[in-house]
């Protein structure tokens, strides 16, 4: 008889045990998902997934950094097509700020083969650079708590190739990203590439 009430007592005390174990789980990821709801997803290891139908976001403009404009040895020779969650972008319309949540998508787009030393070609509307095979994905994510250290922005590569991309990236060292926001953009974002639309009437 005694037997029975310690093995009964022992499967209780084990339920209580995992019971409490998987609400501290639940409790991690929960925290992990913070956040506004249109804002990032994270996986359980705090890598940043990579957000589904982006093209669909409201679209920034694309910077274009070419090889043949920079001695063959640009970082990123191709334009750079940013976009942003609606709901951060109208935020930021009415506030001049970008919230915590804000995800900036750059998706990497070559330029079609150049036919001139300068890398330009013709097509129909004339002599210029135009958009070829889409070439990678870098994401900013503002979180003022997550990334305090670096002004409270992550940047994370999903990779600098063409498309399957990675589906999900750590946050990448400062000195790969961050450090060169901090320099050159204001609130580590190039905003001034992007006026003609965020202060569109």
């Amino acid at each position: 008889m005694n037997i029975s009430r310690f093995t009964t007592r022992s499967i209780v005390a084990a339920a209580i045990v995992a019971s409490i174990g998987v609400a501290a789980t639940g409790a991690l990821v929960a925290r992990a998902q913070s956040g506004p709801s249109w804002g990032p997803k994270w996986t359980a290891k705090g890598e940043l997934i990579l957000p589904e139908n982006y093209h669909k976001w409201v679209f920034l403009g694309s910077p274009l950094t070419p090889n043949a404009l920079n001695d063959g040895m640009a970082g990123f020779p191709e334009y750079h097509n940013v976009y942003v969650r609606p709901e951060a972008f109208d935020a930021y319309r009415e506030t001049g700020i970008w919230p915590d949540g804000t995800i900036m998508l750059k998706e990497l787009q070559l330029t079609l083969p150049g036919e001139n030393p300068d890398g330009s070609r013709y097509e129909a509307s004339g002599r210029g650079f135009f958009p070829g095979k889409r070439n990678g994905i870098d994401i900013s994510v503002k979180d003022s708590v997550r990334f305090k250290d670096t002004n409270g922005w992550g940047f994370f590569n999903f990779g600098h190739h063409g498309p399957p991309y990675a589906k999900s990236a750590k946050v990448a060292p400062e000195e790969n990203c961050a450090s060169c926001h901090e320099a050159n953009a204001t609130n580590m974002v190039f905003s001034r590439f992007y006026a003609p639309i965020l202060n569109a009437k």
